[in-house]
């Protein structure tokens, strides 16, 4: 399990994009959302759900990322990676 304050990791794996501008004042004003308070910082920048399952020895049995949060690997699938690794 990862946490990435200031989504650095997040950024090195291209997993990151810029929320754009025409929304931040929505989002902050109508929705009360306010990003770049809860980043701690101004970049307005999100990180892509991304889960990956590495093996000890470095190798990627799962790797998985899509934008739609709502939308997350099934349990099965990292099961079976897990099950095939030593």
């Amino acid at each position: 399990m990862l946490t990435d304050p200031g989504n650095g990791v997040a950024r090195s794996y291209g997993l990151t994009f810029v929320f754009p501008e025409r929304l931040r004042d929505v989002y902050r004003d109508e929705l009360r959302i306010d990003l770049s308070r809860f980043n701690g910082d101004l970049t307005w920048e999100l990180a892509v759900p991304a889960t990956y399952v590495v093996g000890r020895d470095g190798i990627v049995a799962y790797a998985g990322a899509d934008p739609d949060y709502t939308r997350r690997p099934e349990p099965t699938e990292l099961l079976t990676a897990l099950d095939g690794m030593d």
